[in-house]
Parts: structure tokens; sequence; C-alpha cells
């Protein structure tokens, strides 16, 4: 199964955190959206603040990799972190998302 994975961050941090899911073949492509206001209830108070989103594309089984260093790397106390299956993709995308998420051959 491959996965889309939602995440928001402040506009600072979007580049290197992408850097660094691709760099551990934790994720085959992230996108960034710059330019995202969002509006979100915490803590009690409505707050708002301009985010990056990430677009990061993944596979199921490296899921729960990824959503561990997305946590760790993160300055949020609670990270927005929303997974979306697909499975619809041309062949050619999903064989390149497989083959970029295996790791390094010596």
């Amino acid at each position: 199964m491959s996965l889309v994975v939602l995440v928001t961050v402040p506009p600072e941090r979007a580049h290197e955190l992408a850097r660094i899911l691709v760099a551990e073949r934790l994720a085959g492509c992230v996108n960034i959206v710059g330019g995202v206001q969002s509006i979100y209830r915490w803590q009690g108070d409505v707050a708002e603040d301009p985010e990056s989103l990430l677009l990061i594309k993944t596979t199921g089984e490296a899921y729960p990799d990824l959503e561990r260093r997305i946590k760790e790397l993160h300055s949020y106390e609670v990270p927005e972190i929303v997974a979306l299956p697909f499975d619809r993709a041309s062949s050619e995308f999903q064989s390149w998302l497989r083959d970029s998420l295996e790791p390094e051959r010596s």
C-alpha cells in the first residue's frame, strides 16, 4: 500500500525536515506547499499560524518509522500527521516509490 502523509510544519523547518526524510529513505518524495495559513484550536483557544504543508509519499511498510522520525524531529507538541492511502497511481510511480525506500546497496 502506498501513502500520502500530510504534515504541517513551521515554514522555516520544512526544507530541513523534507530532506532528512528523503535522505533516510523514509519518503520517496516530499512536496513542500508554502503559504498555508492554519486556524486551529489549541489549549482552549483558537490559534492562527503560517505553516508549510509537507506532502510525503511513502509506503505502508515505511510508515511506522516515518511517523516515529517526524515526531522526533518536529517542534510541535502534537504534530499533524495524517496518512491517506492510495491504490491508484501509475505502475512506474509505484515501482519508483518502492525502489526509493529500499536500503542502499553497497
